[in-house]
């Protein structure tokens, strides 16, 4: 089993890998749903840990419905992370409908390049979450956070292990 932690800052990222976390997702105000750490908690996680680091990029709180504008600061938040030497990058963005933003995902993953590219929990406002994995599956993206659509990961488990058994794996 992989374990991975949020971290807020760099003491909780140093305590997580010193208790044997695999892997950190850094973000910061987790009280809103989080958002993109500044850069020099980035640098400061990237050049600390020896384990992964995925930042999460996200703009502001509220909606995952994204302009043209928060996806250039987006896009910018990537390539600092991919310059940085981070592991990888935690990405969302819907349509008003609810379905993926797929224009903004695939400059997203593009702009990732070679790091790991994971969907977060924007999928969990998706209207059709199947055809959503099967999206980000297409795209290349390597994992999905996801509570199963509903406020914990226990409540969504049924989901939750279907998409897991869609997903093979």
């Amino acid at each position: 089993m992989i374990f991975e932690i949020c971290a807020v800052n760099i003491q909780s990222a140093v305590a997580a890998m010193r208790a044997g976390a695999h892997r950190i997702e850094l973000c910061s105000a987790l009280d809103v749903g989080g958002l993109t750490p500044s850069q020099g908690l980035i640098r400061a996680a990237v050049h600390q840990l020896n384990i992964g680091v995925n930042v999460l990029i996200r703009p502001r709180e509220g909606h995952f419905c994204f302009t043209d504008q928060e996806l250039d600061i987006m896009l910018d938040d990537i390539r600092f992370c991919r310059e940085a030497g981070a592991n990888g990058v935690v990405v969302g963005a819907l349509t008003p409908e609810g379905h993926l933003d797929l224009p903004k995902m695939k400059a997203m993953k593009a702009m990732a390049g070679d790091m790991e590219i994971v969907c977060h929990r924007a999928f969990d406002f998706t209207a059709d979450p199947g055809a959503a994995l099967e999206q980000l599956i297409g795209l290349g993206y390597q994992r999905v956070l996801s509570s199963g659509q509903c406020p914990t990961a226990y409540e969504g488990r049924h989901l939750l292990k279907k998409m897991v058994d869609q997903a093979a794996g």
